[in-house]
């Protein structure tokens, strides 16, 4: 019998319309333009800032998106995990609630919590399940409205995040393509340098965790920055060791968004051309669990079957790894009139497309 992998079918994602600049937290901070770029990297990011939406609003977009790409009927998903680490509410699950709005009657859900390393879990999970020969569709979300854990009083943390959601399909398949490997690791000791103070078990909401802003994120940057570089670059070097790929076989790398001098330092320490790094971190910022999948979603035309991928992450915990993909479908022909590909294909060409897509989506979604 042939071994089952787990292949990646299909990418959505959604960001909110709303564009936090430099300039505008600039002026809610002590900060400037010049020094965000210069250490973070980040120019603007995007903000759910309408009233009552929460994560589970973002998921429903991406994963809407990805079925209609897919063309995928609901009925036929088995599994659902959102990787999140701002849920709609304690409970019940984000994953629960984004089954009921697109219509996943047939799936069970979940949530995964592992912070910004969240969907390098998820799709480690999922590929397992795929693996199992039980399951033959599951979709996969990383999703975080940040800004709704996030003091803007506090200069090291508001510039950083942002909020977005995408989302994968996995598929199973008998080529040697899809999930192929992973390194995942975890170690409390980060405890101290990233956690959110109050609102657990441990110290629950009262008027004196509210007044000292002991709900928001807390992070020493320079200690994180430190665990961040030497933690992915050995996941990655561990996961390019055991498949014995060449730095020349990897056509990319897909490190988690949370600062542009991480990303550098962890392709200098790989010796990798920033050329073959995914970067979206000047526009979108530090969406979390969304960070993954959103640069996939931005860099799709680009990706060709078979391609090599090695994605990284790092977050609190400290939670940590690296997943080795194999590419399983052309980015252009699976998604040709994407808004990044509608100038090279004829008006006519498009509207055909868009027209056809439009018309499943909506008996997807609504028959």
């Amino acid at each position: 019998m042939k071994q089952i992998n787990a292949v990646i079918t299909g990418v959505g994602g959604y960001v909110p319309d709303y564009i936090l600049t430099n300039d505008e937290i600039s002026r809610i901070v002590d900060t400037t333009d010049e020094w965000i770029m210069g250490r973070i990297g980040i120019k603007e990011r995007r903000i759910l800032n309408e009233e009552g939406l929460g994560t589970s609003y973002m998921a429903r977009k991406a994963v809407k998106q990805l079925m209609q790409r897919t063309q995928s009927n609901p009925d036929d998903i088995d599994l659902v995990i959102v990787a999140t680490t701002t849920p709609d509410y304690r409970l019940p699950s984000t994953a629960s609630i984004l089954c009921e709005r697109v219509g996943l009657k047939n799936a069970f859900a979940f949530d995964m919590q592992a912070v910004c390393s969240g969907f390098l879990y998820a799709l480690e999970t999922g590929a397992n399940f795929i693996r199992s020969g039980k399951y033959k569709k599951v979709i996969i979300v990383g999703a975080d409205k940040m800004s709704s854990v996030i003091d803007y009083t506090d200069r090291a943390t508001c510039p950083i995040f942002a909020d977005g959601a995408a989302a994968f399909l996995l598929e199973p398949t008998t080529d040697h393509l899809g999930v192929i490997d992973s390194v995942l690791r975890t170690d409390g000791k980060g405890l101290p340098f990233l956690h959110m103070k109050a609102g657990g078990s441990v110290c629950s909401p009262s008027y004196f965790t509210v007044d000292n802003h002991m709900h928001y994120l807390h992070q020493e940057g320079r200690t994180v920055f430190k665990y961040a570089v030497a933690n992915m670059s050995d996941a990655c070097e561990s996961i390019i060791e055991r498949n014995q790929l060449t730095k020349d076989e990897i056509d990319w790398v897909v490190p988690h968004q949370a600062n542009q001098r991480i990303i550098s330092a962890v392709a200098q320490r790989l010796d990798v051309p920033l050329e073959k790094v995914m970067i979206n971190i000047e526009h979108y910022g530090n969406t979390s669990a969304g960070t993954l999948p959103l640069c996939i979603w931005d860099f799709e035309n680009k990706l060709k079957k078979g391609d090599n991928l090695i994605f990284t992450a790092f977050g609190a915990g400290f939670a940590w790894g690296a997943v080795y993909v194999k590419w399983g479908y052309d980015g252009k022909t699976n998604n040709a009139c994407s808004s990044n590909h509608k100038r090279r294909y004829p008006f006519f060409q498009c509207f055909w497309v868009n027209t056809r897509n439009l018309i499943i989506h909506f008996f997807v979604i609504f028959r």
